[in-house]
């Protein structure tokens, strides 16, 4: 990297940073090879969706004012996961309606953070080499990619470019259970939803089921049987490169 090199910050989540830290590393690697320099900072923590998303507002907007403060300094903001990714994009200035002058800094940072495969097709331009002729992945839609940030094009790109067949299976988009707390404070039906999204993902024939979501990974993880391996995009284009 030389000092014209352009810099990016990795907002690296909580799930990956306590659970999945090998798609936090993955991250840093295909950004590196898409001619971005990481940085990370070292007093990030939530974003506060849980928080939010339990109606604890005044809890939240504390988290949200500390990791604006700590990005307002970094040009661009990728993190390896939608739900997180839209926490910042679209709920971030909602928590600020009534403090305006927080709502801008607020809206500022989610102009500047971006989810990493939309980062990488949308901003970097940038797409892995084909090394993966010949495998067969299925890919899941989250709710927040989906919906909220309206992406999922993006990863089906980078997988087509790296040589894989992406084979549909019958509803991509269907919620994989997670749902954050709804999983804990409603294992049976989060469980079941989760089996038939693993059903479908089965069905398609495709050996790997590939989401950009870590809560959904590792939910899906939980219950999935030997037939599927599910993995984060990040950690398969960054095997595919290592191949």
């Amino acid at each position: 990297m030389t000092p014209t090199t352009p810099r990016v910050a990795l907002f690296v989540t909580c799930v990956v940073d306590q659970a999945l830290p090998e798609v936090g590393v993955a991250t840093v690697r295909l950004l590196r090879r898409a001619g971005y320099q990481v940085d990370f900072p070292q007093g990030q923590t939530c974003c506060g969706q849980p928080f939010f998303n339990s109606g604890f507002r005044a809890e939240a907007r504390t988290l949200a004012r500390r990791m604006i403060e700590l990005f307002e300094p970094y040009e661009t903001v990728v993190a390896p996961g939608g739900s997180c990714t839209a926490m910042v994009r679209v709920e971030f200035p909602h928590l600020f309606e009534d403090e305006p002058a927080w709502r801008a800094r607020a809206e500022a940072l989610a102009a500047k953070t971006y989810e990493l495969s939309e980062f990488l097709v949308q901003v970097a331009g940038w797409q892995p080499e084909a090394s993966a002729t010949g495998l067969r992945v299925t890919y899941h839609d989250s709710c927040h990619m989906k919906r909220l940030l309206h992406l999922g094009q993006e990863p089906r790109r980078l997988l087509a470019a790296a040589g894989a067949q992406v084979v549909e299976m019958e509803e991509s988009d269907r919620c994989c259970g997670f749902g954050g707390l709804f999983s804990i404070r409603m294992p049976e039906v989060s469980n079941a939803m989760t089996a038939e999204k693993l059903r479908q993902a089965e069905a398609s024939g495709a050996p790997l089921l590939v989401t950009c979501d870590p809560g959904c990974l590792t939910q899906m993880r939980g219950l999935v049987g030997e037939g599927v391996r599910v993995e984060h995009l990040a950690v398969v284009l960054e095997e595919m490169g290592d191949g």
